[in-house]
């Protein structure tokens, strides 16, 4: 079973890359951000490591990594994960091409069904 550390850092590096598929990173997005971080009671420590792995790591790299940590947890958690991305592609008002790619891509390579992950997101207020 993952810790939750593999939770908080699967999450974070798939937000990462959704925000950011875009090419622009709003206001609301960083807001939303730091309410998922809030939420899901994210430690500093892990948050910190966090934005220096972004900073020194490829997207490819974040991606596989995220996906992989995100697999590690149970089904619960997978779907809490992807739910955040679902809502974080309408956060700004509009949603991007890339941004459905990853998020359709990624809810592959965790194997959950997108109408729960439509469902989840729906339960998700930030």
């Amino acid at each position: 079973m993952a810790t939750d550390k593999s939770f908080h850092l699967g999450l974070l590096y798939l937000t990462h890359l959704l925000i950011n598929a875009d090419g622009i990173v709003n206001e609301e997005e960083e807001k939303a951000l730091q309410k998922i971080k809030a939420k899901e009671k994210i430690p500093r420590d892990v948050f910190e490591g966090f934005l220096a792995d972004v900073k020194t790591k490829s997207p490819k790299i974040i991606y596989n990594e995220g996906i992989a940590l995100i697999n590690e947890c149970d089904d619960h958690k997978k779907l809490n994960a992807l739910a955040h991305m679902y809502k974080l592609t309408e956060i700004d008002g509009s949603v991007h091409v890339k941004e459905v790619r990853l998020l359709l891509y990624s809810i592959k390579m965790v194997a959950i069904e997108f109408n729960d992950v439509v469902l989840a997101a729906k339960k998700i207020d930030y």
